[in-house]
């Protein structure tokens, strides 16, 4: 006797979608394709899930360490804007220099301040400043809590877009294709009800703020709305959610970019989520124990 991926769904509690996987994947013993479904033997054991074994008691770490967070003392406003200012340099060279901007961390700093940097395009000043804007934008939005929808997005890209007058805050109007990546970005017609149902996706899931985060980032990136600046723009829209929800801001580092870039592969090639949700739980465990160590001191 066999059951339908529907039936084993409702027996099992998990999506229709995550089963087709399993089957895929080997996972099911039994299971067999029969035209364009499966068929689940009706005695099959539901598999182990370990897409978030490696992260399940980070999650729980980062929540506790959260909880202590709140509780301390808070930082006054000098030391606030001081880490604030020291954050925004690092966060503006590295999420720049991920996506190409050739400046470096001190130059980044020396462009923040209102400095030329000679042999250097005049982009890169550009971009440097343009990041840097946006995420002060969303620092205001996080004050007043915000709610996240298509128009935010729009300006925070106008900002990050300030070299590209024409094509700042607008979704692309081309088809476009990522070199070496494992997906193809949507067709233009399909941006608007793609980035729709993202946001609705994201309002209502009850997942932890990491896999929440984690599975937007990268279907915002799938879908690769506007024509520049989607990288820089969905690391900021990560940021601008974590900061509405307590946390500190993160910064994913030019020197991860290789593992960063991955975990968009294992995520469509393998629907494999835990890769990012692993790299997002590790940055802000770190920013964690960083602000609870200075509290401590």
């Amino acid at each position: 006797m066999f059951m339908s991926t529907k039936r084993a769904a409702e027996k099992w509690g998990i999506s229709d979608r995550r089963i087709r996987v399993l089957c895929s994947e080997g996972k099911i013993p039994g299971a067999f394709q029969e035209g364009r479904g499966w068929k689940i033997p009706q005695d099959a054991v539901k598999p182990a899930d370990g897409r978030y074994k490696s992260t399940e008691s980070l999650l729980d770490m980062i929540d506790r360490k959260k909880k202590e967070l709140d509780n301390r003392r808070p930082l006054t406003e000098g030391e606030v804007e001081r880490l604030r200012e020291q954050f925004i340099v690092e966060y503006t060279y590295n999420s720049n220099a991920i996506e190409g901007n050739m400046l470096t961390l001190r130059e980044t700093d020396m462009v923040l301040r209102g400095l030329t940097i000679g042999q250097k395009p005049l982009k890169d000043h550009i971009e440097a400043v343009g990041h840097k804007d946006a995420f002060e934008f969303i620092s205001e939005l996080t004050k007043k809590n915000v709610p996240l929808n298509e128009s935010i997005i729009k300006k925070i890209h106008y900002l990050v877009l300030a070299d590209k007058k024409d094509d700042r805050g607008v979704y692309r109007r081309v088809p476009v294709r990522i070199m070496g990546a494992q997906y193809e970005p949507v067709q233009p017609y399909l941006i608007g009800p793609k980035m729709e149902q993202l946001i609705a996706d994201f309002t209502k899931s009850t997942e932890h703020i990491v896999t929440k985060l984690a599975r937007f980032h990268l279907e915002f990136e799938s879908i690769h709305p506007f024509i520049d600046g989607n990288g820089r723009t969905g690391r900021l829209l990560v940021n601008f959610e974590l900061m509405k929800a307590g946390f500190p801001p993160i910064d994913i580092k030019f020197t991860d970019r290789i593992v960063y870039y991955k975990a968009f592969d294992e995520y469509h090639v393998k629907h494999n989520l835990s890769a990012m949700e692993k790299l997002f739980a590790g940055y802000i465990n770190k920013r964690l124990d960083m602000y609870l160590q200075m509290l401590q001191e």
